[in-house]
Parts: C-alpha cells; sequence; structure tokens
C-alpha cells in the first residue's frame, strides 16, 4: 500500500510527533537533548521553519512548526534524523534505527487549536508525571513562552503573539493559560487528529484545506451522514 500523502502548506501550523523505535529511549543524556535542540535550530534556519512549541521527552518528541513553503517540514526531519542518529549511534557505538517508522503530523487551526498544541506540548512531562509544572521541565519551550527566557530556536506564532501587546503581558497571560487544565475532548482531538494524521481545526478550516489540496483534510469518511459529521464536530 503506497504512504499516504502529507497534508502540507505553506504558512500553516504543524504538530508533528517522532517516537523512539519500540517507544525506547531516544535520549540518554544531557548532551544528547543539548544536540538535538542544536540540529534542529540549523534544520529550521535551512529549511525556512519557525519552531513554535517543542517538548523533548524521554522517547519522543513534539514540536509545533509553520513551514515557509510545502515540503519543508518533510526535508527538516530528514535532515534532523540523519545527522541526529548518526550522532547517536557513533556516541553509543551502536548502528541501526533511533526512530519509529515516518514521524506524524497535523495541520493545526490557527483560529481554534494553535494555543491548545501550545498547551498540550508543554504540558506533556506534567501529564507524564515528570515534573509537577511545566516550569520546572528544562527540555520544552515553556521557559521562552512562558516566562521569558531567550531560546533562538523558538518563534513566536501570530496567535500568540495576539494574546497581548507586550512580552510580560503576553507571558501572565500564557502562565494563565497553561494552568487551566485542557479539556478531556481537546485532549483527545489533538491526539486523534495527530494519529491520523489529519487537519485540527473548525470544519471551516477543513474545508479550506480540502479546498487547496483536493483531498480529504476530516476525520469523516465519503458518505457519512450529516448528522453523524455533527455529531464529531461536537466532540472537538
Amino acid at each position: 500500500m503506497p504512504r499516504m500523502k502529507r497534508l502540507d502548506l505553506a504558512g500553516v501550523a504543524q504538530h508533528v510527533v517522532q517516537r523512539g523505535n519500540d517507544r525506547q529511549p531516544c535520549f540518554f543524556q544531557t548532551g544528547d537533548y543539548q544536540r538535538y535542540l542544536r540540529d534542529l535550530r540549523e534544520s529550521s534556519l535551512k529549511f525556512a521553519c519557525h519552531v513554535h512549541a517543542y517538548v523533548l521527552m524521554t522517547n519522543h518528541v513534539h514540536l509545533l512548526m509553520t513551514p515557509e513553503e510545502p515540503g519543508a517540514i518533510g526535508r527538516l526531519m530528514q535532515a534532523l534524523g540523519r545527522s541526529y542518529v548518526r550522532y547517536i549511534n557513533d556516541t553509543l557505538g551502536r548502528s541501526g534505527t533511533l526512530w519509529e517508522g515516518r514521524y506524524k503530523s497535523s495541520l493545526v487551526d490557527s483560529e481554534h487549536y494553535v494555543m491548545a498544541c501550545y498547551r498540550y506540548i508543554e504540558l506533556n512531562p506534567v501529564r507524564a508525571g515528570m515534573v509537577s509544572a511545566a516550569g520546572d521541565y528544562t527540555w520544552s519551550s515553556y521557559p521562552c513562552n512562558g516566562m521569558g527566557k531567550v531560546d533562538p530556536l523558538v518563534s513566536p506564532h501570530s496567535t500568540y503573539l495576539q494574546m497581548a501587546t507586550g512580552p510580560d503581558e503576553r507571558q501572565l497571560h500564557y502562565r494563565k493559560l497553561i494552568d487551566d487544565s485542557i479539556s478531556g475532548d481537546e485532549l483527545e482531538a489533538i491526539r486523534t487528529y495527530i494519529q491520523r494524521q489529519r487537519a485540527l481545526g473548525s470544519s471551516r478550516f477543513q474545508e479550506q484545506i480540502e479546498r487547496q489540496l483536493q483531498r480529504r483534510a476530516g476525520l469523516g469518511v465519503p458518505g457519512r451522514p450529516r448528522k453523524e459529521r455533527a455529531k464529531v464536530e461536537k466532540v472537538l
């Protein structure tokens, strides 16, 4: 069966997830996290992708990025994968793959879901029980987005910038947003859409994507009754 072509548009944010092979670790020591972030920054500059939020977990990564042209995120992830896997294999004296197949990606509606993805990504260590608060975790974009720490990797999304006019007020608003728990419906939607690699957002957003790419963007299947479609949208 041929691989499903990704939903990919210039200027539209994507939530990207890549997991370690067989859910095994992909980071083993402090230097590994530092190396990955360095390689990610170099690749983001080379391929013109803006990184808005990230978290490096022990056995997987979450990234929220916006490409300046179609295919840029794919090229970034390919280059990043090659450089980081080579580094790990050389460091540990191992060989073979590190990642579990292809990364997964989901287009994200800026009007409705970009900030939800920010929160989902940066709260990952809290949900995993690794820390009690997002600010306690070193390897995420929260110190930048929520606390104003300089991070040359992070480029704020326009939706983030619109929260307030100045950085201090913006960070305060963002910290309050992080403190509010993500609803179960939001969690389910983000997880489902990244797993199915569809466009996360309103029906209007999905219709716009479908018109541009001439491909299905939502979770529905052809012929789904109108009543059932409405039920799915309500859940999101």
